[in-house]
């Protein structure tokens, strides 16, 4: 079955299938499958936490039905968990890197759009824990007492993408600082910078089209030139 951008049939085979040897490939399977369905979509705190549900309910479904995880179904579980904050560290930075642009463009974090993507940013690690605490209690919560051991674990612990949000939003802020006195300083400059990338925008895809019109009416000059 095909849910959120995730084939969980597949998922499932995977965890009932798979020994604790073989907890590495979960975990990068894991964190593809959650790549790639979160680049499928906007990345909304909605549409993250139907991703990470979708996810963690395979991966549960998987290991209770696996006949040789015994005690060894909360490593299972914990390569399940890892997959997915792969997935989210990779999230964490796409935001960093897009919210940047816009403070290099003078635009005020704490203007509303770019206050709330600030703060979705920083509680991307509570979505995580919560999503996944609340997927793991259904289907009868036969995993309920392994996920906790991971979720417990993991809180201590911290994740790659709490660790990776923090340091995001203090290097924004410090840009964003920044940014803020090179505007005062520089008056009316922040007009004429926009109209500069502009320019270097259509500069970029003149010369990209000036290349394909080369490489597509001209193959005679090529091989002219390879001579």
């Amino acid at each position: 079955m095909i849910k959120s951008g995730i084939d969980q049939d597949a998922l499932v085979t995977m965890f009932a299938q798979a020994t604790a040897q073989q907890g590495e490939t979960l975990r990068k399977a894991v964190s593809e499958a959650t790549l790639k369905a979160l680049q499928g979509r906007e990345l909304t705190v909605e549409n993250i936490r139907k991703v990470l549900k979708t996810v963690t309910e395979a991966a549960s479904t998987g290991a209770a039905q696996n006949p040789t995880a015994g005690p060894d179904v909360a490593d299972l579980l914990e390569k399940a968990f890892a997959g997915m904050d792969a997935a989210l560290l990779q999230a964490v930075e796409a935001q960093r890197k897009a919210l940047q642009q816009f403070v290099e463009q003078g635009v005020d974090l704490k203007d509303k759009p770019m206050k709330s993507a600030l703060d979705h940013l920083e509680k991307m690690e509570d979505v995580f824990f919560t999503t996944v605490s609340k997927a793991s209690q259904g289907g009868g919560g036969a995993l309920q007492a392994p996920w906790q051991q991971v979720l417990d674990s993991m809180k201590i612990k911290g994740t790659d993408t709490g660790a990776q949000a923090g340091v995001a939003v203090e290097q924004l802020l410090v840009q964003a600082q920044t940014a803020l006195r090179d505007g005062r300083a520089s008056g009316l400059r922040a007009a004429q910078t926009m109209l500069d990338s502009y320019a270097a925008l259509v500069s970029g895809v003149l010369i990209g089209m000036s290349e394909g019109v080369q490489s597509g009416a001209a193959p005679g000059a090529g091989k002219s030139r390879k001579k």
